[in-house]
């Protein structure tokens, strides 16, 4: 999807999920209902927000920070699937199918976020016309995302991965005031996301900064050109 698209998507649900927009939607009973039923929430880093299979006791909305969510494959290796960042909201999906959560998120920086539970969170999709059209779009572009990662991770090789994941990251999670990702991920989570060997993300991660595509300082990536890497993972954004 066009990022102009995500990015019209992402604003129109923070229109949407909000105080202020719910209290003139809503009737005074159901915008008491809501008011009276969510809760703030904190979680440091590396807190698990909740965990694979557990049951889902309601959604979580992202004020500040970033999770990830991620599942153990059948040699206990963790697959992140995706990142969350400010203003996302999660744990509606196995909540709306009636199953346990099928993924863990963990907070990868310090998180602040809005927990509503369960029966309110279902009951305003009822009475809210516009909060069910904001969620049905926020499915099908969470529906897309899962098709490319397929196609991502069976037709391209290992390098052109690593160059689009970095765009998207950056694309996704924004950059810091000196231009670096705004995420710092260990080498293995790195392998993790493109498919590969710890070995291999770090080798290509060196020859990428010997090419001037990146710069590198810990863990933290900056972009330099962006063109080249567009190019080199056969990426449109």
């Amino acid at each position: 999807m066009p990022q102009e698209q995500q990015i019209a998507i992402e604003e129109r649900f923070a229109r949407v999920f909000n105080d202020k927009s719910f209290k003139e939607r809503l009737s005074s009973a159901d915008f008491e209902k809501y008011i009276n039923g969510k809760k703030r929430l904190s979680f440091q880093k590396h807190d698990t927000i909740f965990e694979d299979g557990e049951t889902p006791r309601g959604v979580f909305v992202l004020e500040k920070g970033a999770a990830k969510l991620s599942k153990s494959g059948a040699f206990g290796k963790d697959q992140i699937l995706r990142f969350i960042k400010e203003g996302d909201i999660i744990g509606y999906r196995s909540l709306l199918c009636g199953e346990n959560f099928q993924a863990k998120a963990e907070a990868m920086t310090d998180i602040e976020c809005v927990f509503l539970p369960a029966d309110i969170f279902m009951y305003l999709l009822e009475v809210d016309p516009q909060l069910s059209f904001v969620m049905l779009q926020k499915i099908s572009y969470e529906l897309g995302e899962s098709s490319n990662t397929i196609t991502f991770l069976a037709q391209k090789t290992v390098r052109e991965r690593l160059a689009e994941i970095l765009l998207l990251l950056e694309q996704k999670l924004g950059v810091d005031p000196e231009g670096f990702i705004k995420i710092s991920l260990t080498r293995e989570e790195i392998a993790n996301i493109i498919g590969t060997a710890t070995e291999s993300a770090i080798r290509l991660i060196s020859e990428f900064k010997q090419d001037s595509l990146i710069e590198v300082d810990g863990r933290n990536i900056r972009i330099l050109n962006h063109d080249k890497l567009m190019k080199l993972g056969h990426v449109v954004l």
